[in-house]
């Protein structure tokens, strides 16, 4: 049964930025998989943050953080990226890995990033 690991989680000041992966253990992140990043935040729902199709031919993001955080996929790492610049404490939460491929969909167990000065 594969199982999604995030990292790259922590603290940073408004303004900074973090680098999110997320990779499977005990499988591989073929590119049937659309991968997504979602977020929670304490007394909020989960939402999603970004999106990137199967084959990678297309993305997407939250107008929250459009023009600020980046998602990407490199098949050779077996790895899927957020970067995240110009974090705001609104931004604060903690973020999920989602991956999904016909009726199959896995989770990772999520990263806690703060933005606070």
């Amino acid at each position: 049964q594969m199982q999604l690991v995030e990292s790259g989680g922590g603290t940073v000041q408004p303004g900074g930025s973090l680098r999110l992966s997320c990779a499977p253990s005990g499988g591989f992140l073929d590119d049937y998989y659309a991968i997504g990043w979602f977020r929670q935040a304490p007394g909020k729902e989960r939402e999603g943050v970004s999106g990137i199709s199967s084959y990678g031919d297309s993305t997407n993001y939250a107008d929250s953080v459009k023009g600020r955080f980046t998602i990407s996929r490199a098949n050779a790492k077996n790895t899927v990226y957020l970067q995240m610049n110009s974090l705001k404490p609104e931004d604060t939460a903690v973020y999920y890995c989602n991956a999904r491929r016909s009726s199959t969909e896995y989770w990772g167990q999520g990263t806690q990033v703060t933005v606070s000065s």
